[in-house]
């Protein structure tokens, strides 16, 4: 049983925690947004003194991988690197829409049910994967404008459960009987838990030097609008 110290910004959920066996044991969040490069580091320290205080030691450094925020990504990504570097630990990426997906499985446990985590990437934009009742991916992960049509093919065999802030906006496009829209659902450190722990288990690290998040799009750098 591994002691991994947890870390997601790439969402506007920003937080940090532990598990120790894939089970979490602390953890700090905050749903504000916009603050992840004030808060990451904090909540991370905070988690360090919680396993110090408890005679443990992270063993391994696990991030959200994205898609989601560029720059969320690169928040969560460097102090993740940083941490590794200095503590000599190896670095576990978790994909972000995996994590999502455990949750909406755990939550909704429909077994018959495909689940599809949607990230919002801008007007009808979202980043999107569909996975099966064992987290399986049926769809690999894709940046896609959504309509209609998008997931027909899906739904005309299937009851799918579409969950994320990406799912918020298609909910008045996607009219199938068999769509499902479920709230709530954010990559959670409960679920990013198990997840890493079977890649700690498996030995499946990323390189530290290397390792980049999974951008999907470049970044576009927008010109501000005048306030005066």
């Amino acid at each position: 049983m591994a002691c991994i110290l947890l870390l997601d910004t790439s969402t506007d959920v920003c937080s940090a925690g532990l598990s120790v066996g894939g089970e979490l044991v602390f953890e700090r969040v905050s749903f504000e947004g916009l603050s992840h490069a004030s808060l990451a580091a904090v909540f991370a320290n905070e988690a360090v003194e919680y396993a110090l205080a408890e005679g443990l030691r992270p063993e391994a450094v696990a991030v959200g991988g994205g898609p989601g925020s560029y720059t969320g990504l690169r928040i969560g990504v460097s102090l993740a690197k940083g941490l590794c570097v200095g503590w000599g630990t190896p670095l576990i990426a978790v994909p972000t829409l995996n994590i999502m997906a455990a949750a909406a499985i755990r939550t909704v446990a429909e077994a018959d049910c495909l689940y599809c985590a949607m990230l919002d990437a801008r007007r009808m934009e979202v980043y999107a994967a569909v996975y099966d009742s064992k987290l399986n991916t049926v769809r690999q992960t894709m940046a896609e404008i959504v309509s209609s049509e998008t997931y027909k093919q899906l739904l005309d065999q299937h009851r799918v459960c579409f969950f994320g802030n990406g799912a918020a906006k298609c909910r008045n496009v996607i009219d199938s009987p068999n769509a499902v829209f479920t709230d709530g659902i954010y990559p959670s450190l409960a679920d990013m838990a198990p997840l890493a722990e079977q890649d700690f288990a498996a030995r499946r690290f990323a390189d530290v030097a290397y390792f980049e998040p999974f951008y999907l799009k470049e970044f576009i750098a927008t010109t501000p609008k005048r306030m005066f």
